[in-house]
């Protein structure tokens, strides 16, 4: 686990967005049951969470026509049971940090890796964002 304290400037930078954070896997169960469009954001401390995922995501909500109707977080090496339950419903992708899901009535309908984010331009994460909500919300 990180130090909370070094931790909070990552977690205000989405929450700041209207993000809700999950921090229990019962959190993560509700947040699931919800209908309709949901995006769950696997906040992380790595370089690419803070170079491309955190800023793409803002823009990306900033920008968009159409977006999800929830909006979660969970952070990985804080909230680990949370986190291990939000990635329980995105099989098969393997667990990545960061990592952006965009689910529609509990299922999952677009996935972005970690793979997908690094050395990314944060526009181009926010082009790929918005594409998807326009697809599916």
């Amino acid at each position: 686990m990180y130090d909370p304290e070094l931790v909070q400037p990552m977690r205000d930078e989405v929450t700041r967005l209207g993000v809700k954070e999950l921090k229990t896997p019962a959190d993560v169960e509700a947040a699931m049951k919800q209908p309709g469009t949901a995006l769950v954001f696997v906040n992380s401390v790595c370089g690419c969470a803070a170079g491309g995922a955190r800023p793409g995501l803002r823009m990306a909500l900033q920008l968009a026509q159409k977006k999800p109707a929830n909006l979660y977080t969970v952070f990985a090496g804080m909230e680990r049971e949370a986190t291990e339950k939000a990635r329980s419903y995105w099989a098969p992708y393997r667990p990545s940090s960061p990592q952006i899901a965009l689910m529609k009535d509990g299922k999952l309908v677009t996935m972005i890796q970690r793979h997908d984010i690094e050395g990314q331009d944060p526009a181009n994460l926010a082009k790929l964002l918005s594409t998807a909500f326009e697809q599916h919300c």
